[in-house]
């Protein structure tokens, strides 16, 4: 079977492989194979030179039976309705996994944000959400940041909302920043949860994590995290990670085999996650190819960058000594390259698992907003590391049960869960 054309057909044909194995009714799997609701919108948005600009934004609400949709907002130039649709599909699932009572949304406007000034990139969300504010709320649809997004315009975004709706709403928004309606840990907290569900797969597979090795492709803010998790919580050595850089319009490895510094990496890296190549030489790393990441030999590699990165092809570079695939990213893994590490006996922590971390805080976000009670990051981090761990057990007790490989074990949960509150709710 050919490779998918695009994310949402990779997410529909995920999905209809676990409607047959739960053998799922028809008319059900009518209602989850597409979202519920889909929003295509035009902003106009005055430039700083004074000249109007028309740009093309995006809401998709999958499914909110179990809750309020709940997904980030993405500012990418390749951004796409498919791709909007998957990761709205995706993030249904990943709230189920780890049993949070909301739905599954995403958002996106089609813009490179690096392109835009601060005050252009204001005057953006804001009109994103004077196009939206209508249909998202605190008990609708709750946005966050996400690619090319960041806490100080879902500030921004708050505040349009309240001055729309008159009334102060932080829960509209999550990913705020910290003294305007944010939460301690969000920042890590995407990447500390891909390593909370390492450290158990770990334990599982019965591996010393003070002796293993990873390899992460990309460096935002999940595979910084996850990057300093792996060294600090577990005891690891992170060889390399990989980055977009915005100057050469390429990818590049930044490899140390004594391990990096995450540290000192975050120093010398732009807001966009761009490395300096130039100090990361001088400080003894090792540029390479883009590509390189994925065929380290290291016990665990953790795709956190773009999706259908481990594909038909490059699925083969994987080194013989990988035990452990923690997809940090969304749709890292194409359906043809499941086959692959299916037959490998590769360890998978599937994506909508394994990323979970940050919209679980985001769900802590809102709860702290709905409270008025703000907790530690202790705290946070706490009530993180126990939600994704119940999870992670929820899926490998299914995987053992059913025999099934982990994604697929992730799937029957996750549909199990919002299959039955439609039946609880009278949908079906």
């Amino acid at each position: 079977m050919s490779e998918p054309t695009n994310e949402f057909e990779m997410a529909q044909r995920q999905f209809d492989q676990v409607a047959e194995l739960l053998k799922l009714d028809p008319q059900v799997r009518d209602i989850l194979r597409w979202p519920l609701r889909e929003f295509s919108f035009r902003i106009p948005v005055r430039m700083d030179d004074g000249t109007i600009r028309i740009f093309q934004g995006f809401r998709v609400q999958h499914n909110d039976v179990r809750g309020p949709n709940k997904g980030g907002i993405r500012m990418h130039p390749a951004e796409t309705l498919d791709m909007v649709r998957a990761l709205a599909t995706w993030m249904t699932w990943k709230c189920a996994v780890v049993d949070i009572p909301l739905g599954g949304g995403k958002g996106g406007v089609i813009v490179d944000p690096a392109t835009l000034s601060t005050g252009e990139k204001e005057r953006l969300v804001r009109g994103w959400v004077q196009q939206m504010w209508k249909n998202i709320g605190p008990r609708q649809d709750v946005p966050a940041p996400d690619v090319g997004t960041n806490p100080q315009m879902m500030g921004w975004m708050m505040d349009e909302y309240s001055k729309l709706v008159g009334q102060y709403t932080p829960g509209v928004i999550t990913g705020k920043p910290l003294g305007g309606g944010g939460s301690q840990g969000r920042t890590e907290a995407t990447g500390y949860g891909v390593i909370y569900t390492v450290r158990e797969a770990m334990k599982h597979l019965k591996l010393d994590s003070t002796q293993c090795t990873a390899a992460i492709q990309g460096f935002g803010n999940v595979a910084q995290y996850a990057a300093i998790g792996f060294i600090e919580q577990l005891g690891g050595k992170v060889v390399c990670v990989s980055y977009w850089d915005r100057e050469d319009r390429a990818s590049y490895t930044v490899t140390k085999n004594d391990g990096i510094d995450p540290h000192f990496l975050m120093k010398i890296t732009d807001q966009y996650g761009s490395i300096d190549k130039t100090k990361a030489k001088a400080a003894g790393y090792l540029i390479e190819d883009g590509n390189a990441w994925i065929s380290k030999d290291v016990d665990v590699m953790i795709p956190a960058a773009l999706g259908g990165q481990v594909n038909g092809e490059s699925v083969h570079k994987i080194s013989q000594k990988v035990k452990i695939i923690a997809e940090g990213a969304n749709g890292p893994t194409t359906p043809d390259a499941d086959v692959v590490i299916k037959e490998r006996g590769i360890f998978l922590v599937p994506d909508f698992l394994c990323n979970a971390g940050g919209v679980t805080v985001s769900y802590f976000e809102g709860v702290q907003n709905d409270m008025n009670f703000y907790w530690t990051k202790d705290e946070v981090l706490t009530k993180l590391d126990t939600k994704m761990t119940e999870a992670f057990n929820a899926v490998l007790d299914m995987s053992i049960k059913e025999k099934v490989y982990m994604r697929d074990a992730a799937y029957m949960v996750s549909i199990a869960r919002v299959v039955k509150a439609m039946q609880l709710r009278g949908w079906i």
